[in-house]
């Protein structure tokens, strides 16, 4: 049987950079075979079925944003019970986990397929690209299921130290989806639907290859019994995995706002939009890890009361935030044309995306820390202010587009990203700060009580 790795002992920087890589290279993977699709779809099929696909981006992240999010509270759960060394707890929230996520991806699966074609047109979505949108969508969100049982999957073994099996399982499933796109498109000339049939195989492969690693680690022994009386277990999860969940439906909706506000200048800049959002989700990755990295160290070292610890891993991760921002964040600035001839062929959506993305990137430092203090707040199992922070980020991102697309136009969507990073920023920092040295103040009193009474 395998071991679940213990991440409240041992040297702080060594622990989480030995975590922090493979989960890194899997991130990057994930965001690769997305940037994959995208241009083998734009190169393939056509700038307006790329254009149909990129549409999808803030539809599917409302979807997948919220039971990711729940897989992401869930996870905290497990992860703070493996810190406390409560093995019987653990068991019994991955096995809670996983029949709270089976029963809410058929659900998701039915709503998304049910209101696809409204929500599109409430978008403004062209006419043009209407129909490859909806074809797309209903195959993606047909096959939810399968993405909701990899995020759960994955998300549990990073809960317990384990950051190399998903980075394993994302190898093998970007070769199948990069394999299956080609296939499809090129040989089979399939259209759209064909990168959604290879996306859904590809997170079954990788599920089922997170999935027998679990069945493995020797604290995982679940039974029958692990599935039992569990209501007050529901409640704990949903406590901490639905403000989570939320949290990423909100900023989804700003999104989708921007989306709106978009489509109506028309398909060149939804092209161009769709290139530039691909871009700047993969160039988040790195510090987007480095915020996983902090949930997880957060809630095993919060589980064990050892607060102290918590802040030596922020320092850690704040620093890898650093150094990925003045990287990537310049590639955005000085190379932007570069980057959207990757996946785009019109010379107008490639001028568009040119005046987007250095804005994106002078800013990309406040959304970099911003994964990092929000995922320490999550991972002492504070999920309020984080979703309250996604409302600030709707709220600014509709507030500031509103206001200035009729002024300066499409530049308007980068400083609305920007304004949103910044004031969701603000609230998480001092929301963590709060939270760990209000941790620290009663751990240091308690040690004075104890040598006190000695």
């Amino acid at each position: 049987m395998a071991k679940a790795n213990d991440l409240t002992t041992g040297k702080v920087s060594s622990l989480i950079l030995k975590f922090y890589f493979p989960m890194l290279l899997t991130n990057m993977l994930q965001q690769m075979y997305n940037i994959a699709d995208t241009a083998i779809v734009g190169k393939g099929l056509g700038d307006n079925a790329l254009a149909a696909v990129g549409n999808m981006s803030s539809l599917t992240f409302l979807i997948f944003g919220f039971s990711m999010g729940l897989a992401n509270g869930f996870s905290v759960i497990v992860a703070q019970s493996f810190g406390a060394k409560d093995y019987a707890k653990l068991r019994r929230s991955v096995a809670s986990s996983a029949m709270l996520c089976f029963m809410i991806a058929l659900v998701l699966s039915a709503v998304s397929i049910i209101f696809l074609r409204p929500v599109l047109g409430l978008l403004r979505t062209d006419a043009a690209i209407m129909h490859d949108g909806l074809v797309y969508g209903y195959f993606i969100f047909g096959g939810l299921t399968a993405t909701i049982a990899y995020n759960l999957c994955s998300c549990i073994l990073r809960a317990l130290g384990d950051s190399k099996t998903p980075f394993v399982a994302i190898i093998i499933s970007t070769i199948v989806n990069i394999f299956l796109d080609l296939f499809c498109i090129f040989v089979l000339k399939t259209g759209v639907e064909g990168a959604a049939i290879a996306t859904i195989f590809s997170q079954i492969v990788s599920a089922f290859i997170c999935w027998l690693r679990l069945r493995k680690i020797d604290v995982l022994n679940i039974t029958r019994e692990d599935f039992k009386d569990n209501g007050s277990l529901y409640i704990e999860l949903f406590k901490n995995g639905l403000p989570m969940a939320l949290m990423n439906s909100i900023t989804a909706v700003g999104c989708m706002v921007i989306q709106y506000f978009v489509n109506g200048l028309g398909v060149a800049y939804t092209t161009a939009y769709s290139a530039c959002s691909k871009f700047i989700n993969l160039f988040m990755q790195p510090a987007c890890t480095a915020g996983f990295a902090m949930s997880a160290f957060t809630s095993q070292n919060y589980g064990a009361r050892k607060f102290s610890r918590i802040r030596e891993g922020l320092h850690v991760c704040l620093a890898i935030a650093t150094v990925s921002y003045l990287i990537l964040g310049s590639i955005m600035i000085f190379f932007p044309t570069y980057l959207a001839k990757v996946m785009v062929t019109g010379t107008e959506p490639i001028r568009i995306a040119g005046t987007y993305l250095p804005i994106c990137g002078i800013f990309l430092f406040a959304v970099d820390f911003l994964f990092v203090f929000r995922n320490g707040c999550q991972g002492f199992g504070k999920p309020l202010v984080p979703m309250i922070s996604g409302i600030a980020e709707m709220a600014l991102r509709i507030g500031v587009i509103a206001l200035f697309i009729n002024v300066i136009g499409f530049r308007a969507t980068a400083y609305a990203e920007a304004s949103a990073w910044i004031g969701a920023l603000i609230l998480n920092m001092a929301s963590f700060e709060h939270t760990l040295n209000k941790c620290l103040g009663t751990s240091a009193i308690s040690h004075k009580k104890l040598r006190t009474a000695a």
